[in-house]
């Protein structure tokens, strides 16, 4: 499997209009190959903070989605309304080798 960490800090007032756009990903998401779940978390301390870990097969799976016009499109209108870009970190199961 392979994970996709998203973090967004979203300026004061816009906490619904971000809600609305994520909630547009989820939707175009859902039916793309590969994509196996996703969650939307909100750090409790610094509530500005959401934390978006979105599960694939394949890192194939993953970048044919990030470089699709329909996922740009939307994270382009998150990225002007944060006023700057989200961040992503990508992640999967470390291999195991035969001395483990």
């Amino acid at each position: 499997m392979y994970k996709v960490i998203i973090k967004r800090t979203v300026p004061p007032g816009k906490e619904k209009e971000l809600n609305e756009l994520i909630a547009q990903l989820r939707v175009a998401v859902s039916g793309q190959s590969g994509y196996i779940s996703g969650e939307t978390l909100r750090n409790t301390e610094k509530t500005d903070e959401y934390l978006v870990i979105s599960i694939w097969d394949r890192d194939v799976d993953w970048k044919l989605w990030f470089d699709s016009d329909e996922r740009k499109e939307i994270q382009g209108k998150i990225d002007k309304m944060l006023g700057k870009p989200t961040v992503y970190e990508t992640y999967q199961y470390p291999h195991k080798t035969h001395t483990e």
